[in-house]
C-alpha cells in the first residue's frame, strides 16, 4: 500500500518562503514521477510541479516557474517543494501525489493514482 505523508505547511507572509515535505513508502517509484498539487478554496485541483523519480527532469505550472523548486532525495524516499517569493495567491491545500510514467506523456499530464492528505500553506498580505 503506497503512502505519501506531507509536512512543512503553515503561514507565511508574503515574500516569505516555505519547504514542504512529502515522504513516500510503500513500493518502488522507479518508474513513476512524483508531483505537488495544490487546492484553493473555491477553486479546481492544479499541478504546481513534477520531478521524475529516476533521472530528475522536472515540469512546473508557469505560476510557479522561477519561484518554486521540487526535488527528491531518493535514499529517503522524500520529495521536496521549496517555496519561495510566496504570494497570497500560493494560499492552498498541497497535495504529494505519485504518477506512473507514460512514454510521450509530460510530467504536468500523468495520472497520479497515489495522493497524500495535504498540508495547508496559508500566505498573508
Amino acid at each position: 500500500q503506497v503512502t505519501l505523508l506531507e509536512s512543512g505547511g503553515g503561514l507565511v507572509q508574503a515574500g516569505g518562503s516555505l519547504r514542504l515535505s512529502c515522504a513516500a513508502s510503500g513500493r518502488t517509484f522507479f518508474n513513476y514521477a512524483m508531483g505537488w498539487f495544490r487546492r484553493a478554496p473555491g477553486k479546481e485541483r492544479e499541478f504546481v510541479a513534477a520531478i521524475r523519480w529516476s533521472g530528475g527532469s522536472t515540469a512546473y505550472a508557469d505560476s510557479v516557474k522561477g519561484r518554486f523548486t521540487i526535488s527528491r532525495e531518493n535514499a529517503k524516499n522524500m520529495v521536496y517543494l521549496q517555496m519561495n517569493s510566496l504570494k497570497p495567491e500560493d494560499t492552498a491545500v498541497y497535495y504529494c501525489a505519485a504518477g506512473r510514467l507514460r512514454v510521450g506523456v509530460p510530467l504536468g499530464g500523468l495520472n497520479y493514482d497515489d495522493w497524500g492528505q495535504g498540508t495547508q500553506v496559508t500566505v498573508s498580505s
